[in-house]
């Protein structure tokens, strides 16, 4: 070690034998990350719930990895409690443990890849908690863990960093708390349903109460030409400023706007007005049909409702009447029963006579 005052050494040591952490990794090498909008919007739930004199808050991460584990997809997430001081840090191990099996349960496809942290600082207590997720049996070996993290400060853009732990020569009674944080390429990636549901969000952010009203179809159509239209206006200006000498040409740009112009069909006007017509008549006739559906369906349901109204004012009449005929035929057949016994008494003799 040299003078203190002129500068500092740091002296790293080779250990003579492999560390004991070293046999929970069996790749140190780069991998592609990917994160899915839903995993980050978790994690911002769960930091703007944290108590206000918790600086951090960590959790367990869920998704996908490739067969050689080099390439992972981050798609869903859960909190784990914990409590942290200057001196010491404390993971509820039993509760990751059992929301791991409850969640494997719902999404048998999602792996453990690693973990997340509400703050970009990476110290003693990170490289604890990286080496529980990166152990045999609980964790993700033979693959390495993948570390989040994400800045959430008030009033300023969230950023998010992906690591990856590599061990380092320390002494047997640190191997468990030291770990080298290498940093991995990521990428925020979302689908065409999520990018609608994103820039419903965001347009909450420049109004004052911070609410957004859902659109109809057709104004979330409406929108999306306008955007289109606005897009091929903003090329157009700048293909002509480039043939006017008006701006820099860029060969890059160009080589992609033909990429992308031999893409497109080649179409008159004249057919795709006439597709779209056709099109929207579709659309019509399938509207149609479905308000004619529903509208027999309630009407179905209002007969049966009258129906069934109708027959419970009904039944104590029922009965009575029921009554009245039942005594009335028994009646009857009294009547009819004395008649016959009287003409067989009285005309069995002469009963052919009376045939005659």
């Amino acid at each position: 070690m040299g003078d203190s005052t002129a500068s500092s050494y740091l002296h790293l040591a080779r250990p003579l034998a492999p560390a004991p952490v070293a046999t929970s990794h069996a790749s140190t090498a780069p991998v592609a990350v990917t994160i899915q909008p839903q995993a980050l919007f978790s994690i911002l739930d769960h930091a703007s719930r944290r108590p206000a004199d918790q600086e951090r808050v960590i959790g367990t991460l869920l998704g996908t990895r490739s067969e050689d584990g080099t390439e992972v997809e981050i798609r869903n997430c859960y909190a784990v409690p914990h409590t942290e001081t200057q001196e010491q840090v404390e993971v509820d191990m039993d509760y990751q443990k059992r929301m791991y099996e409850l969640h494997i349960r719902a999404a048998p496809k999602e792996v453990l890849v690693g973990w997340y942290a509400t703050s970009s600082d990476l110290n003693t207590f990170s490289a604890l908690i990286q080496n529980f997720y990166s152990q045999q049996g609980e964790g993700t070996w033979p693959h390495p863990a993948v570390h989040l993290t994400v800045s959430t400060v008030a009033g300023q853009d969230v950023s998010a960093n992906t690591y990856i732990s590599a061990p380092i020569g320390v002494t047997a009674e640190r191997a468990a708390d030291s770990c080298l944080f290498i940093p991995v390429p990521h990428e925020i990636k979302y689908g065409e349903a999520e990018k609608s549901g994103l820039e419903l969000i965001a347009g909450a952010r420049d109004r004052d109460d911070r609410q957004q009203m859902l659109q109809t179809d057709i104004e979330t159509l409406e929108r999306a030409i306008e955007q289109v239209l606005e897009m091929l206006e903003r090329v157009s200006n700048y293909v002509s400023n480039v043939l006017d000498e008006e701006a820099e040409p860029s060969s890059a740009l160009g080589q992609f706007l033909m990429n992308t112009l031999s893409l497109a069909p080649k179409v008159d006007a004249e057919d795709i007005e006439k597709d779209f017509n056709n099109h929207i008549q579709d659309v019509l006739m399938v509207s149609y049909l479905a308000n004619t559906i529903r509208t027999q369906i309630d009407l179905s349901n209002r007969l049966a409702t009258a129906a069934l109204t109708m027959g419970e004012g009904g039944p104590p009449k029922d009965k009575d009447g029921e009554g009245q005929q039942k005594q009335g035929g028994q009646g009857g057949q009294r009547r009819e029963g004395g008649g016959g016994q009287q003409q067989r008494s009285q005309g069995g003799p002469g009963g052919r006579r009376g045939e005659q």
